[in-house]
């Protein structure tokens, strides 16, 4: 396998976690009679451009089909989060009724909702049918298609050029990242402003969020290697921000090369001196994960195990992809875990995909009663706990197994 970036080959290991089916490839009742197709999940790391990356072997047509299931609404943290980068971004470049602004992976409408309520112009793109219907629902308007240079060019000649494009939680989840990213310096209007989120590599590593690896992340994103990704498309990095979110993310804001007026945050130097002192730019950096990622996957087999020898009950809440990474590669099935709580009533009713676990809705937890309730999504941890804080009537505690086991009381 060659780099997605800069072609060169691919050869140093970073994880290797099996195999395990699509994270989102949540089953029916009727397809717990059939097989699942199972693809291999291991990430390499280039060591020319430290782009971290996913081997391939699924397209993003199986990854992010019509069913997919993954709902942002559902996340009351994430509209808050959302809700505030709006009003922050509105303020901070003074967009108003003459601007447009345009979200990539716009999912369920979830952030343009509040660029609509503040009078501002904009669209979306959104590729699954789900996510845009319910976009559409708001009123929003949704090109459904995947995002890249040709639908950039199309919607350039239309007129839809855009003031403003935001890319929450995308950027690592395209196959061909430079013509994905080519697409932003194609759409910006001369003076626009693209914004990208995604989960740090460095906070990864550093929190041993190995959970986060999954078939529909191609690639683990440093400021480093994107800084040169968009450099090769058209793109300047003008300014970047840390964020708490998914565990530790980055916000990168950039520009035109050509045309863009910002002026450079010293922030992104900062940032990418960082990067350097902690040897992201050396093989060693990435070569404890492996071990990380089985001292986790250890840790909950014991406790699981455990709990089932002491006959305690055990529950998990939020059947996320990222749980999916966990259960799969620690081999936890029914036996050990009979049941997966979620709000989304698109996953209720069925059945993670590898594992099996059914997917339940709230009702199930309380009449269930668990001893201990598995947090899956643990980046929301907090969100999560103050949602559960019943279960404390009937002695329950919550546990969390990244970035190493532990149990809290309500």
């Amino acid at each position: 396998m060659k780099c997605r970036h800069c072609g060169h080959a691919l050869a140093q290991p970073f994880l290797d976690l099996g195999s395990a089916p699509p994270s989102n490839a949540y089953l029916t009742s009727a397809a717990l009679a059939g097989p699942e197709t199972w693809f291999p999940l291991r990430i390499l790391v280039c060591g020319h451009c430290w782009l971290v990356q996913t081997e391939d072997h699924a397209g993003r047509e199986l990854l992010f089909a019509d069913d997919y299931a993954y709902f942002s609404s559902f996340s009351s943290s994430w509209l808050a989060h959302a809700r505030k980068y709006v009003e922050s971004m509105l303020q901070r470049f003074g967009f108003g009724a003459s601007s447009l602004v345009v979200e990539v992976a716009a999912n369920d409408g979830y952030l343009l909702q509040y660029v609509q309520q503040a009078g501002v112009p904009c669209y979306g793109i959104e590729p699954t049918s789900g996510t845009a219907a319910a976009a559409r629902a708001l009123g929003l308007r949704v090109v459904e298609r995947f995002f890249g240079i040709a639908l950039a060019s199309e919607l350039a000649a239309a007129g839809q050029k855009a003031d403003l494009i935001v890319a929450n939680n995308v950027l690592a989840h395209v196959p061909d990242i430079n013509d994905f990213v080519a697409g932003f310096a194609c759409l910006l209007k001369p003076a626009g402003v693209a914004t990208f989120e995604f989960p740090h590599l460095l906070r990864m590593v550093q929190g041993c969020q190995f959970d986060t690896v999954y078939h529909e992340h191609y690639s683990y994103l440093s400021l480093t290697a994107v800084q040169r990704i968009f450099s090769a498309n058209g793109l300047t990095v003008f300014d970047v921000e840390e964020l708490a979110t998914h565990g530790g993310s980055l916000r990168v804001f950039a520009q035109r090369t050509q045309t863009g007026a910002q002026p450079v945050s010293p922030q992104v130097a900062a940032l990418l001196a960082q990067e350097q002192q902690h040897g992201m730019l050396g093989l060693a950096f990435y070569q404890g994960m492996q071990r990380d990622a089985l001292r986790i996957k250890n840790g909950l087999w014991r406790f699981l195990l455990q709990a089932q020898a002491e006959g305690r009950r055990v529950g998990a809440y939020g059947a996320a992809a990222k749980g999916n990474t966990l259960l799969n590669f620690a081999g936890v099935r029914p036996d050990l875990l009979p049941y997966v709580v979620d709000l989304n009533p698109a996953k209720q009713g069925r059945f993670m995909p590898g594992s099996r676990i059914p997917i339940v809705d709230m009702a199930h937890l309380s009449a269930d009663r668990p001893d201990y309730v598995l947090i899956l999504p643990w980046n929301i941890k907090a969100e999560l706990m103050a949602q559960l804080q019943g279960i404390g009537e009937w002695g329950g505690r919550f546990v969390t197994a990244v970035p190493a086991l532990e149990v809290s009381q309500p």
